[in-house]
């Protein structure tokens, strides 16, 4: 049996796992859907016992098979939270980033913005017996090892509850918890635990886990400076890679895995849950021309936006829409608007991008990567392994199982599948209606380019 270790990663709309062997091929694969649910446009939820728990027992079941499994890791989105029972089973709603629990959306990271906090207020009122108040890691390690931890860069990610210690009883106590309820928190790669029976193979490592976001970069490549790293999920996430600590207004700064380097960037709701809405509206149409002068600007705000503009009540609108134009523009402008979203990103962090390197299941839609492309006038270079996140969780699972000294060589696992150029037939075009989509984010009188 082939050596491996497994990352899995709890996203928005699937779980998704990987096995890969010590130089990063992938040997085997699993994606396993489940709802995201959205009562309202400002609600945001899973079903933590389906999403969280079922799905990746099944996830790591697929992917396990015919391996000598040495190491597992979890990553997932940031902030989650849930109540759970003594048996780590979920007594809440699965709350999931940009929920309107989470509170007022500001323009901080996601590590100083309190929404987990928040998070943590609701789940206490509503289940104040709860044995428990968990993420979404740390409810998946228990499934694994019936230890409910999380690792300290995911921890990092709800302060001012985390106090770079361990959990501060005064932040917990306002909130309506104790820090017993809390979830163990384990350094850097160490185990959290071994996995149990149930999962089919009994006493391999698991590490604390990891931020989806984390894992991608890792594996990504995207570490030179002028290097836009963008991963394609349900959200639309940007990272620019810079020599210095720069703060923007309304983007977001924190430090990259590279010693030395720096990202800039955020998270837009210009991702999949936007293109998947968007185009679901208008299938294609057999013989619909195509014109580069002949589309549409889609405002892609389905449920307010984040970066740039910290607007949770902006929704999305269709604009210049005339009868010449059929559902190929207005697909086009779908994928246009992200590719708009990213440029914008690029333009206020006044960054000299060199490339894009473009990651996530959105990686290998064509329509997709070529309107960022066109978007920004950028050539991207495509990775090879769309699910980056368990990727990286799955090279942490090396360094868990002592098979690695650190995260630092993550690198070499870095694999590009193809490059995409910009097409010249539609710069001129795309770079009209980019000025057009700016005045309508920003109102009249906006400067391009920053």
């Amino acid at each position: 049996m082939a050596e491996v270790t497994v990352g899995i990663d709890i996203g928005t709309t699937s779980v998704k796992a990987v096995a890969a062997d010590a130089d990063g091929n992938v040997v085997a694969r699993a994606r396993i859907p489940h709802e995201v649910h959205a009562d309202a446009p400002e609600e945001f939820t899973h079903e933590p016992d389906q999403a969280w728990r079922a799905n990746v027992l099944k996830a790591f079941a697929r992917v396990q098979e015919g391996h000598d499994v040495k190491g597992v890791n979890v990553a997932a989105m940031v902030p989650s939270l849930c109540a759970v029972d003594a048996k780590g089973k979920a007594c809440t709603p699965g709350l999931l980033y940009g929920d309107r629990r989470g509170g007022t959306v500001t323009g901080k990271n996601p590590s100083e913005s309190g929404e987990f906090v928040n998070f943590l207020a609701w789940c206490a009122a509503e289940a104040p017996e709860a044995h428990g108040y968990w993420p979404a890691q740390a409810v998946a390690n228990h499934t694994l090892t019936g230890v409910g931890g999380i690792d300290t860069v995911t921890a990092m990610t709800t302060l001012p509850l985390f106090d770079f210690t361990g959990w501060d009883a005064d932040v917990a106590s306002e909130a309506g918890a104790s820090v017993d309820q809390l979830p163990a928190i384990v350094a850097g790669t160490d185990p959290v635990g071994t996995t149990t029976p149930a999962t089919g193979k009994a006493g391999i490592p698991v590490g604390g886990g990891t931020i989806d976001a984390f894992g991608e970069q890792l594996v990504s490549g995207a570490v030179h400076d002028g290097d836009v790293l963008v991963i394609c999920g349900t959200t639309l996430v940007i990272w620019m890679v810079v020599p210095e600590w720069r703060e923007v207004p309304g983007l977001w700064t924190v430090p990259h895995t590279v010693p030395g380097k720096t990202l800039i960037g955020g998270a837009s709701n210009a991702g999949g849950l936007f293109l998947g809405w968007a185009t679901a509206l208008v299938p294609p149409a057999e013989e619909d021309e195509l014109v580069p002068g002949r589309v549409p600007i889609w405002e892609p705000y389905i449920r307010g936006e984040r970066t740039p503009l910290h607007d949770p009540d902006r929704r999305a609108a269709l604009h210049f829409l005339d009868r010449t134009m059929g559902p190929a523009a207005v697909r086009r402008a779908a994928y246009e608007a992200s590719g708009f979203v990213l440029k914008h990103h690029i333009d206020l962090a006044g960054v000299d991008a060199k490339r894009l390197v473009v990651t996530g299941g959105g990686a290998h839609v064509p329509e997709w990567v070529q309107g960022l492309v066109d978007g920004t006038g950028l050539p991207a270079d495509v990775v090879a392994v769309p699910e980056g996140a368990a990727l990286g969780a799955a090279y942490l699972a090396r360094a868990t199982a002592g098979l690695e000294i650190d995260a630092n060589d993550a690198g070499r696992w870095a694999k590009i599948d193809h490059r995409v150029e910009p097409d010249a037939a539609w710069a001129g075009p795309v770079a009209e209606r980019y000025r057009e989509y700016r005045i309508l984010a920003d109102g009249p009188g906006t400067t391009i380019g920053g």
